[in-house]
């Protein structure tokens, strides 16, 4: 979601940056710095990915459910504690923000909520499959 949020709202539309509350150098840098973390997990996890089908031991329900719910926290944390509570940054300027504060919050919500369903859902078969 970070590689998202990245992409479409720094760089396509040019709407925020990580970090606004200073200089457009300092908050190209913390673009770049973010970039920087969102594509060393995302290789991270490709790896781990890649070992647990090496294993067979990928459980395709529970990853799915895994890339929801990672997916929502954070666009909830991002949308509360870095655009909220730290003021970091909005989700866009010179508008009233309002409605798009709660497409952002939902939409997180939203993918929160479908990655619970899946892992609800893969607990379930899992626990009907024999050992």
């Amino acid at each position: 979601m970070a590689a998202v949020d990245e992409i479409v709202f720094h760089q396509l539309l040019h709407w925020h940056h990580f970090y606004d509350r200073s200089t457009s150098g300092v908050a190209l840098l913390s673009d770049g710095l973010l970039h920087t973390a969102e594509l060393l997990a995302l290789v991270a996890g490709l790896f781990l990915f890649a070992d647990l089908r090496r294993r067979r031991a990928l459980a395709p329900g529970h990853a799915w459910s895994g890339v929801f719910l990672g997916a929502g926290a954070f666009q909830v944390f991002d949308g509360i504690v870095d655009h909220k509570v730290l003021r970091v940054h909005q989700v866009r300027y010179g508008v009233d923000v309002t409605p798009y504060d709660w497409a952002w919050n939902t939409a997180g919500l939203l993918l929160l909520l479908a990655g619970s369903v899946l892992w609800v859902r893969a607990r379930a078969a899992g626990a009907r499959r024999p050992s």
